[in-house]
């Protein structure tokens, strides 16, 4: 994908990345961002996402750009586009990537920047954020699909909501309704646990407990992490999951999973 991109801007008369990045003619390096935009990828150029599943070739485009030119296409790019000029998203995302282009050119001006050695740290970066993320949906998706079997089976009725709840800013992707009642279930998922790491990972379970209990709904936290130092006696809460495994083992921890979540009929049961 980077060097059908290289090879692109050099049928657009650039000698390499570099030269394209620190060109000073505006208009024209917007024009070639938007045609490269709406080039169509060569058969077998693909892009891939952190699981290895390939990116439709429009969103393969701009996450390209977006990652050499050191940003983030999802996280902070995306909310930015539609303040741009252009008549159609492609156009306005167009003029966004230049005018990053001339930022990251003041800041990057050396051509050993725009090497793919120093390119690939970039996108393994990425692409390591967009793993951890998939995995976290993953298990918030292996959670509904086990309640939605239990309540069925014991014939609960009880509802799991479609929709994300937003809290003081944290979100609950899993919550269980009954009439009056309802249970927020924060999936939070962990692999390393090394350093500083293990600090963060327990304050966001603490906010996602404090952020539920500020809004007076119980709390089930569904913690998995390999050798996770936290104190679960401090987690101020009636009960929680926790499996002190690494994520990655879905084959295996699944069952175990849905055999804790079994155990918890009582609270559901209780669930008004």
């Amino acid at each position: 994908m980077f060097d059908d991109f290289v090879g692109y801007l050099k049928q657009e008369g650039y000698k390499d990345l570099h030269a394209f990045i620190v060109d000073s003619d505006v208009k024209r390096a917007g024009a070639v961002i938007l045609k490269y935009l709406v080039r169509s990828l060569p058969v077998g150029v693909v892009l891939y996402d952190g699981v290895a599943r390939p990116y439709k070739p429009d969103t393969a485009k701009w996450f390209l750009l977006g990652w050499i030119f050191r940003d983030a296409p999802v996280q902070r790019l995306r909310p930015m586009v539609p303040s741009m000029p252009g008549r159609n998203t492609t156009e306005k995302q167009a003029a966004l990537l230049n005018q990053l282009r001339g930022y990251v050119a003041n800041i990057f001006p050396d051509a050993g920047k725009w090497t793919w050695a120093s390119i690939s740290e970039v996108v393994i970066d990425r692409l390591e954020g967009s793993r951890r993320a998939i995995k976290g949906t993953l298990f918030e998706a292996i959670v509904r699909r086990h309640l939605a079997a239990i309540f069925e089976k014991h014939k609960l009725p009880l509802t799991i909501s479609d929709n994300e709840l937003r809290l003081e800013g944290e979100t609950f992707d899993v919550s269980v309704l009954g009439k009056k009642e309802k249970l927020l279930i924060p999936v939070k998922t962990r692999e390393t646990m090394g350093g500083g790491h293990a600090l963060l990972f327990t304050r966001d379970i603490h906010k996602a407990i404090s952020a539920a209990h500020a809004a007076n709904y119980e709390c089930l936290p569904v913690i998995i992490a390999e050798s996770w130092g936290g104190d679960l006696k401090s987690l101020n809460c009636k009960d929680f999951i926790c499996i002190n495994m690494n994520p990655n083992q879905v084959i295996e921890l699944e069952p175990i999973l849905a055999t804790e979540l079994e155990k918890r009929l009582p609270a559901f049961r209780s669930l008004k």
